[in-house]
């Protein structure tokens, strides 16, 4: 076995365990990217590779199937989160071509931009309900609030099951998401994410099969019925991917919300740039995307024997992407630490690339410019209320815990 190459633990991305690194984790990716831009992270035992240029030919190329089979992890000793396993190799986010194509083409008939399209006064008059809830207190939770419900709900109309439901459909996420956004998780969190996960396999196959209750329509009853060249995605496979869509659009929306609003409160310039010029709403939250990635960095495995930025990587290693430092990259962005609505040529790393393309962006995008025009030209005078922030404790999927705000006409 070759060597690994000596590292500078003050490097490691393990750093992000740190509170501090974590509220702001860009300069440690600014050293990654100037001292070592294809790192290799004893800590992690895997490659650290945070380059624009680099980071995107790792998602273009590199292979998405990294997860342990349930057979893999019972001889490893781990069999106690097979169930997890079961599911996370039915999703397509952890698959190759030719399975995965087969898997995308099957839900992309039933997530459609026609679809997406026909949500949009649905998607306003849930942003404008929660914050009629609020208006008359003068402050709120933005997490708490709206970024958290705004897209449970949404998802719920989305998927076709019940809006009540919506609290329910964020918790599982929220649970299933500590696991896609760790490198390391933590054991007293396993019974948690097991428990969350049995329940959401549960509910949807008992949705599949209500009898009282035909599925209306929607994404769910969308992807039992999707048919591409005679083949039909097993109900397992339905469920599996039911719950990677609904985990990945709730969580990246809620973290874009809350912290871009976070980004455009710290910047009261930008805010007021962006409240006056609502034409920018579309270039502001690419900007968005780019400057503070909901999705910060995501696993590969090389796939044959590579050279990357002048370090050989072996056929089977593990590699971390960092789309975010990617997105900092000053090779790639001019001014990369500014945020510049403006901003022309702006193919950001948010989304990830290529095959893995997050294919429910275009839903993302809409949601994220209908919650900000939303909150900026209702609640005037919009503030901060809080001297210090906490980060959730999630390292790849980066949101806050609570952003509390006030703002003005109302006591």
């Amino acid at each position: 076995m070759a060597t690994q190459p000596a590292s500078d633990p003050s490097l490691s991305l393990y750093r992000l365990l740190d509170p501090a690194v974590l509220a702001d984790p860009y300069p440690l990716y600014a050293r990654l990217r100037e001292e070592d831009p294809v790192h290799w992270d004893p800590f992690l035992h895997c490659w650290v590779v945070t380059r624009y240029e680099d980071v995107h030919r790792v998602l273009h190329l590199f292979s998405a199937d990294r997860t342990p089979t349930p057979e893999q992890l019972r001889a490893l000793g781990i069999g106690e989160v097979e169930p997890i396993a079961e599911v996370l190799v039915k999703q397509m986010l952890f698959l190759d071509p030719p399975r995965h194509t087969q898997l995308r083409k099957l839900c992309s008939t039933a997530f459609t931009p026609r679809r997406v399209e026909r949500l949009e006064a649905q998607v306003q008059a849930i942003a404008d309900r929660l914050i009629d809830r609020v208006l008359a207190s003068g402050r709120m939770d933005v997490i708490a609030d709206f970024a958290a419900p705004y897209p449970a709900i949404v998802f719920a109309a989305l998927l076709g099951v019940p809006e009540e439901d919506h609290a329910r459909l964020k918790a599982w996420s929220a649970d299933f998401a500590e696991m896609l956004g760790n490198f390391q998780h933590n054991i007293d969190r396993v019974a948690r994410v097991l428990r969350s996960t049995a329940e959401m396999t549960e509910y949807f196959r008992r949705a599949i099969h209500e009898e009282d209750r035909p599925l209306p329509d929607g994404l769910l009853k969308s992807l039992v019925e999707a048919e591409v060249d005679g083949e039909h995605l097993s109900e397992d496979e339905v469920i599996a991917n039911a719950i990677v869509t609904m985990v990945g659009g709730q969580e990246t929306t809620t973290n874009l919300i809350g912290s871009g609003l976070l980004t455009l409160l710290r910047r009261p310039d930008k805010l007021a740039e962006l409240r006056d010029r609502p034409e920018i709403m579309e270039s502001a939250v690419e900007e968005l995307l780019r400057y503070e990635s909901p999705s910060q960095h995501t696993g590969r495995i090389c796939p044959e024997d590579t050279m990357l930025g002048g370090r050989l990587i072996r056929k089977g290693a593990a590699v971390m992407a960092v789309m975010a430092a990617g997105n900092r990259d000053p090779e790639r962005f001019a001014d990369p630490d500014e945020l510049d609505f403006a901003r022309k040529d702006n193919r950001h790393l948010a989304f990830g690339w290529a095959a893995h393309f997050c294919f429910g962006a275009p839903l993302a995008r809409m949601e994220a410019r209908i919650a900000f025009r939303a909150l900026l030209d209702r609640l005037p005078g919009l503030r901060l209320d809080a001297e210090q922030l906490h980060w959730r404790e999630n390292l790849g999927l980066r949101g806050l815990k609570a952003l509390p705000v006030r703002f003005d006409g109302h006591e």
